[in-house]
């Protein structure tokens, strides 16, 4: 028996640990070599936290080090305090790659670990890819997704990484995090760690465990008066984007980035209650991989794309939630967006997309352009009434999707992609119209309403026809297009109207396209986001009909820059193939 194992905890923290035993891999690390805390000071606290506290929130931007941070933990408990270890990523893929990645070569590049696990090669080892054994514990690799993952199995150390991307259940299971920290009930001396960049406002799991935390920000001391402070983004101003400085909040001096970084920081939250959970936040400014200069320019560079990216900006540099300045828009804001194209299509249109929905006596479709920067051209709403179980009706439709639309300098377009629903009562008459028409990506899909799922995933063969079926994240999708309808002209993800009336865009039209509107609600414990129709009476086909050619734009994922610098929009457009991988888009809405 190994009597290591009952030996009490050393005294050492965990920071100790890493600046004595941890070596940075090659193919994990620019900085490969020797641990040294020092480098990135703030991690100090963070990690040794976990010594003498049962709950750590860990809300900060990205390349702050979060990653190095977990492995650090992992290697103090599997060297140190052996333990059931669990480490839940949000999806299983991720946990393999964390584990292929991440975890494999630290144990292969720390002296102190590597004879602890063994060779994954050798018979009966205990060491899988997702399961490793050690001398008193073992670390269990899961995704948030996969209930099998979470199945009944006592845990002392929980870590749980980017927990702003769990699914709102594991499968039937219930909310992933609800049941990972059910696992470590039977520790009195339990350790639980929460990490995550936030995301929306209102549905951030971190946000919401930081603030019933000590919240502490990372201070640093005024380079002139030395009073204590967070490095805040309004504080920050510049003339020249590569050289920006901050404001002292007290005296009012202005010092460069070196100067504000050559302060011995400290943590400060909270006082005067009994708190259970240390939460720390952090924001891209303290980071010694970024630049501020570096920060700024990806500010302005989000800024000009859309709100879209300013929101990841805002997630990933500021690791604070993004909450939408409003959250209904009105009939006007679109009847302002009209325009005159003067042509079939505008010269900045570079490929087209088509939706069409499906109804028991019609079909509704919309041709739109898309250009640089995500922005968009109605370009026709159509509507072809008829039989769908008929050969007429969709005869009809192949017509309309054949022909080409014309620029003003003569130019032809035709479409790139269509999305066409399958659900109601067509499914099959979709099916076999799709599937002669594959080669000229002319796919069906199916839409699914739960919030966070992929915009697009993988195209499935499993139905009756054997097409490739594409499934659609409605209601990210939905978000997206919520928050691109609120961008002003000339910023990223604009959304151009025509104003010739034959187009098809009336008040009709925009009273579909806003038929719904975007509402947070309970659901199983957690916040989630539904989006429900304003009035019954309004039909909300021009709605869905964007989606769809919303995903149709996803699936191509196109190039554009490529095609705008001159080798031929048609060229670029024909080369362009199906996309192949899950598309995310995370929780930007």
């Amino acid at each position: 028996m190994n009597n290591e194992v009952f030996r009490p905890p050393p005294d050492l923290t965990v920071s100790e640990w890493a600046d004595e035993y941890r070596f940075l891999s090659r193919e994990a690390s620019p900085e490969a070599g020797k641990w040294h805390t020092d480098r990135a000071p703030y991690q100090r606290e963070m990690m040794d936290a976990v010594k003498t506290c049962e709950r750590i929130v860990i809300m900060t931007a990205a390349q702050i080090g979060k990653t190095e941070l977990l492995l650090n933990v992992i290697g103090y408990f599997i060297a140190k305090e052996p333990s059931p270890i669990l480490l839940l990523q949000p999806t299983l893929e991720m946990g393999e790659a964390f584990s292929k990645d991440r975890l494999a070569p630290m144990v292969r590049d720390c002296p102190e670990l590597t004879p602890l696990i063994a060779n994954p090669r050798a018979r009966d080892s205990g060491n899988t890819l997702l399961h490793k054994n050690f001398p008193g514990g073992h670390i269990t690799i899961a995704g948030a997704n996969s209930p099998a993952g979470l199945a009944s199995r006592p845990i002392r150390v929980l870590l749980c990484d980017e927990v702003d991307r769990y699914p709102l259940s594991a499968g039937s299971e219930g909310d992933p995090l609800t049941l990972a920290q059910k696992r470590t009930a039977n520790f009195w001396n339990r350790r639980i760690v929460l990490v995550s960049t936030p995301t929306q406002k209102g549905l951030s799991r971190i946000e919401a465990a930081y603030e019933q935390s000590t919240r502490e920000e990372w201070c640093v001391p005024c380079p002139v008066c030395r009073k204590y402070q967070p490095y805040v983004w309004e504080n920050i101003v510049y003339k020249d984007r590569t050289e920006p400085v901050m404001r002292c909040v007290y005296c009012g001096q202005e010092s460069g980035e070196a100067l504000w970084k050559s302060g011995l920081g400290q943590w400060q939250g909270v006082s005067g209650k009994d708190f259970t959970t240390r939460g720390f936040h952090l924001n891209a400014f303290a980071s010694p991989w970024v630049r501020w200069g570096e920060i700024v320019e990806q500010y302005h560079e989000a800024y000009a794309t859309g709100e879209e990216m300013l929101k990841v900006w805002t997630n990933t540099m500021l690791g604070e939630t993004w909450e939408d300045p409003e959250g209904v828009i009105e009939l006007e804001t679109l009847n302002d967006n009209c325009e005159s194209y003067g042509c079939e299509v505008p010269d900045e249109v570079l490929l087209l997309t088509a939706g069409v929905d499906t109804q028991d006596d019609r079909l509704e479709l919309e041709i739109v352009g898309w250009g640089l920067r995500n922005q968009s051209w109605g370009i026709q709403y159509k509507v072809l009434y008829g039989d769908p179980g008929e050969p007429e009706l969709w005869g009809q439709l192949d017509e309309y999707l054949q022909r080409t639309w014309r620029k003003a300098g003569g130019e032809e377009l035709g479409l790139s992609c269509v999305c066409i629903d399958s659900g109601g009562h067509y499914t099959d008459e979709v099916y076999k119209f799709c599937k002669a028409r594959t080669r000229r990506r002319v796919f069906p899909i199916i839409g699914r309403g739960q919030w966070g799922m992929a915009s697009v995933s993988r195209p499935s063969r499993n139905n009756r026809a054997r097409v490739p079926l594409f499934t659609l994240g409605v209601s990210t999708l939905k978000g997206v297009l919520n928050t691109r309808l609120r961008a002003s002209k000339g910023q990223g993800g604009y959304c151009h109207v025509p104003a010739e009336a034959e187009r098809g865009y009336d008040e009709v039209y925009f009273r579909g396209l806003l038929s719904e509107r975007m509402v947070i609600k309970r659901l199983r414990g957690r916040e989630t986001v539904r989006f429900e129709v304003r009035d019954s009476k309004t039909r909300n086909e021009p709605l869905d009909c964007r989606v769809y050619a919303m995903g149709a734009y996803e699936i191509l994922n196109p190039d554009l820059k490529k095609a705008e610098q001159g080798k031929g929009e048609s060229r670029a457009v024909k080369s362009v193939k199906p996309r192949r991988r899950v598309i995310r888009r995370g929780l930007m809405i």
